[in-house]
């Protein structure tokens, strides 16, 4: 019941010391959920909208800094956005040499242009926001490959053909985000990850949603976690929905976690932060990072855990079992799960009745630097699949060469219409945007995220991951990778290595293995050299990461909204928040944010701001799809 606040000094002074707690702590056991059938999803809402500013470009219920409203941030909701960091600052990392770049791409089968900014602002009629960042879900199988960023779903083809477009407010049945007619705006959708689950045939789409006061932007405070399970393989077919409600607030059937109100001595709901997902054999698992809603206040992450046959069968209710790693029961160093992200497995079996996971914890460190990550075990996963499941969640700490949070990515200097517009008097573009000319703008640093742990793959009998993490290179501070592949029973680590580009940033990890034990790490590559673009390296246990290939070459820079106070009121410049890879037999399918068009600040004035059909007003985001061969 105590908030996470009440325990950062003791977490503080642990890490600063450098204190690494050997043996297995134990949390307490899981607080049951019973979830009822919430429904069906499906497509439609696929008619592109006219491409024009209008009021309400922005969700206001997500505008601002995504950082801890304890943290000083320069958040516009009250605490409520989503994706938080917990504090500031970077840290010292390792000194390495530039990896190598590659000349050539051997592996790569096929790449296309996934979803971009344009389509999902135009999507659903033009009745969605502008968002930043698109956060990315990726999975693949049976012939088709699904992709889903902030607020839209796309299915293609193995050769890039879209087969099917929806918005995800409408996917999952709800009103549009903002009726552009009425004004009415529909619940917020955020953070999606799917999964296609060869053992079962069954396509997994997961997002958390926020309900809002009746159709203004104000959160009502009730969130839940959606979980969308085709009928069939097909997955331009039917879905049937599962909602888990996500507040812990001791309403609807879940646990109170004491999250805290807005105002001093007041308490509220709670947020089921970053949702990403994994599955073995039995289970079907959710993992959650807990903040106060309304108010400051980290609370762990939360771990749920869930029958997958019965989601597949589509049981009319399901029982789900919550495992808070900030109950009261966390390590004796004192520090709650943070972004605790569960293993897939290329052919759906998992680890043989045990889900695993990985995370970091450099973000509670003074230092804001680890030698260390964290393995946890759910074990008795099978028993899922009986009416009175027994399941147990532990975890212990695995040492590794340094990791630190990194610092911001540095772009390559070129052309940023929309910033270069909002302060320009000579040509007045500014009034299309503002009621006045903004000071002049610069080009942004990208984020680099906060160094969570990013996707977990097990595989061949190893849990493989990566995470972002400040870098020293060739005596440069950069941003750059830092690798595991590693024995989830023993302990033993194949290989903890770094990718790091001289000059250039590498950000946004997604690491995925084929059932043989052959590896690939998907990124963004970024810097003096190159413009935002989609990049990849090879991984294996024996040998570690391969060279740095280049399958989408960015550009120009990142110009989005979220860099300019004017807009945004930060000068954030988003980026991220997760890439994603996906197993098919020998292939991995791989997906990065990249930069896919630029053009002059004239260009984008000439053709209504859209620099002829390639971006929308407010940002240029595009993501690349490809798919490369292990054999």
């Amino acid at each position: 019941m105590n908030p996470w606040t009440s325990r950062v000094a003791v977490a503080v002074c642990a890490a600063a010391l450098g204190v690494v707690m050997p043996g297995r702590a134990h949390a307490a056991g899981p607080v049951r959920i019973a979830v009822q059938k919430g429904g069906s999803g499906g497509f439609g809402g696929g008619v592109q909208g006219p491409d024009a500013v209008q009021p309400n470009e922005f969700d206001p219920a997500s505008f601002g800094d995504d950082a801890d409203a304890s943290g000083g941030s320069d958040d516009l909701s009250g605490g409520a956005v989503i994706n938080r960091s917990i504090g500031r600052g970077s840290g010292a990392g390792a000194s390495v040499k530039g990896s190598a770049r590659a000349k050539s791409n051997p592996e790569v089968q096929a790449s296309f242009d996934g979803i971009n900014f344009r389509q999902q602002r135009l999507a659903n009629n033009g009745n969605q926001f502008s968002i930043e960042p698109p956060d990315q879900g990726l999975c693949a199988g049976n012939g088709y490959v699904v992709e889903s960023v902030n607020d839209l779903l796309r299915i293609f083809d193995t050769a890039g053909n879209v087969l099917g477009t929806v918005d995800l407010n409408t996917f999952y049945g709800y009103p549009a985000a903002i009726n552009r007619t009425t004004g009415a705006f529909g619940p917020e959708t955020t953070d999606p990850s799917c999964l296609f689950d060869q053992d079962t045939q069954r396509w997994f789409h997961v997002i958390l949603t926020l309900d809002r006061v009746g159709t203004t932007s104000a959160l009502a405070g009730p969130n839940h976690l959606d979980i969308a399970v085709s009928d069939s393989a097909n997955p331009l077919g039917s879905w049937t929905i599962y909602r888990i409600p996500a507040q812990n607030d001791g309403t609807a059937g879940t646990p109170n976690h004491g999250c805290l109100g807005s105002s001093a001595g007041t308490f509220g709901p709670c947020l089921g932060d970053y949702p990403h997902i994994g599955a073995d054999a039995s289970g079907f698992f959710v993992t959650t990072n807990e903040f106060s809603l309304f108010g400051p206040g980290f609370f762990g992450a939360q771990i749920y855990a869930m029958s997958k046959h019965a989601l597949t069968a589509g049981a009319p209710s399901i029982a789900v079992f919550l495992f808070n790693t900030g109950d009261g029961t966390p390590p004796p160093d004192g520090f709650p799960g943070h972004t605790v992200w569960p293993a897939q497995s290329p052919d759906g079996s998992g680890g043989g009745g045990t889900e695993f996971f990985l995370s970091s914890d450099a973000v509670f460190s003074s230092t804001r630097s680890s030698d260390r990550i964290r393995l946890w075990s759910i074990s008795g996963t099978a028993s899922l699949d009986s009416s009175s499941p027994s399941i147990s969640l532990s975890s212990t700490y695995i040492p590794v060469s340094p990791y630190a949070v990194p610092g911001k990515a540095n772009q390559k200097p070129g052309d940023f219409p929309l910033g270069q517009c909002l302060s320009d008097t000579v040509t007045n573009c500014w009034t299309a945007f503002l009621a006045a000319p903004a000071p002049p703008q610069q080009l942004q640093r990208l984020d680099s995220n906060d160094s969570r742990m990013q996707q977990v793959f097990y595989a061949n009998g190893k849990l493989w991951s990566a995470l972002d993490t400040n870098i020293q290179v060739n005596g440069v501070s950069k941003s750059g990778i830092a690798y595991f592949v590693l024995d989830p029973h023993s302990g033993h680590v194949f290989q903890n290595g770094y990718i790091a580009v001289a000059g250039n940033n590498v950000t946004y990890p997604a690491v995925a293995a084929t059932r043989s034990g052959r590896g690939v790490i998907a990124f963004t590559l970024v810097g003096d050299d190159h413009y935002p673009s989609a990049a990849y390296a090879s991984l294996d246990a024996k040998i570690g990461a391969g060279d740095v290939h280049v399958v989408a070459e960015g550009l120009g820079p990142e110009d989005g909204f979220a860099a300019y106070r004017p807009l945004s009121g930060t000068t954030r410049q988003r980026w991220g928040d997760y890439g994603a890879a996906a197993v098919v037999g020998d292939d991995i399918w791989i997906a990065s944010e990249y930069i896919g068009q630029t053009c002059t600040l004239s260009q984008f004035m000439a053709s209504g701001f859209s620099c002829g059909g390639t971006r929308a007003s407010f940002g240029n985001w595009d993501t690349r799809i490809s798919r490369l061969s292990t054999k």
